[in-house]
């Protein structure tokens, strides 16, 4: 079934003038989301979301308030929700994988709500800016391409992204043609939403969002904590792991791994060098990043390093499992 917005269908437009003069709430909905104060989200509450990951819960969770993710440049931060069941997914999206991961969010929030009759799927996307390479707006086009795909009726309610639905979006072959000709000339057919100018440079509005999976409210937000395990998740997605799913909502448990990769001593080399050299080979959007992406790839590094072989850090081939404890935080289980 297609993508819809305010219960009907999208239907193609020859310009984006013409498709926000259809469907207007969808422009100022990302502007109201835009304009929303940012939220620094309390550790003891979090599901915090890596990238290459998604986590699902349903309101009766008690381990868990706000599911959340950040430092998305030129990745997508996308939410579905259901309306009746409170079931709520959140996966942050690299295009690695896209139309592969796009179903696996889907079912993640279907199977949660599979006993409630009454109530929709909601989609929330942002993330993207006006990069040079324009792997947002690549990226962009992917996820909706791949929504308008799936078997559900899935209401499209935030779009606060890098190109905010061009006219050609459904349309496969202008979407091979874009990727073909690397999306150039055809900034001025989008409507960038979620990109601002300064000094000079391109950069997100939003980095990061937060769900409320009691309340059901999404809000831009950054986040203090981003465990439990974030050196281990951050190894996987650094080796090529592909999307996980992070959360075992029956149980209320994080659970990592059982993860593989070769041992790499060349990667030591990046030890060594300099903040723009790391930011130059290391990232999709040097000048986007948050201050904190060196250190943060650094310390990658290093614990690949110490741990070249990850089979000692998965005893019998056994994920980490990790459970909240009453003062909040989260606890290995043994």
């Amino acid at each position: 079934m297609p993508l819809l917005i305010e219960n009907h269908k999208i239907e193609r437009t020859s310009t984006t003038a013409e498709f926000f003069a259809k469907y207007p709430l969808l422009q100022e909905n990302a502007e109201a989301f835009r304009a929303k104060a940012l939220v620094n989200v309390d550790p003891k509450c979090l599901l915090y979301v890596q990238q290459r990951e998604f986590a699902a819960t349903t309101p009766a969770d008690n381990s868990v308030s706000v599911i959340g993710s950040d430092d998305a440049t030129t990745c997508h931060l996308v939410l579905v929700r259901h309306t009746g069941s409170g079931a709520a997914c959140l996966a942050h999206c690299d295009g690695s994988s896209t139309w592969s991961e796009v179903p696996l969010i889907v079912k993640a929030v279907t199977t949660l709500s599979s006993q409630t009759k009454e109530g929709r799927l909601e989609l929330h996307l942002v993330g993207g800016f006006d990069d040079e390479s324009n792997t947002s707006h690549s990226l962009s086009l992917s996820l909706l391409a791949a929504f308008q795909k799936q078997k559900e009726d899935i209401h499209l309610v935030t779009c606060c992204i890098t190109g905010a639905l061009p006219f050609f979006l459904f349309s496969f072959e202008c979407i091979y043609f874009l990727k073909a000709c690397n999306l150039k000339g055809c900034s001025s057919a989008l409507t960038e939403l979620n990109d601002i100018l300064t000094e000079g440079i391109h950069r997100p509005v939003v980095y990061g969002i937060g769900v409320n999976v009691k309340t059901g409210e999404v809000f831009p937000a950054s986040f203090p904590c981003r465990g439990p395990a974030e050196e281990l998740r951050s190894a996987r997605t650094f080796t090529g792991g592909q999307m996980a799913d992070i959360y075992d909502s029956s149980k209320q448990q994080v659970k990592i791994g059982p993860c593989k990769w070769s041992p790499n001593r060349d990667i030591k080399f990046w030890l060594t060098q300099d903040d723009d050299t790391i930011l130059k080979y290391l990232s999709t959007s040097p000048l986007a990043e948050p201050p904190h992406f060196v250190p943060h790839i650094k310390t990658t590094i290093q614990f690949l390093l110490d741990h070249p072989n990850p089979d000692s850090l998965f005893p019998k081939g056994q994920p980490q499992q990790f459970r909240r404890t009453e003062q909040g935080d989260w606890e290995r289980v043994a």
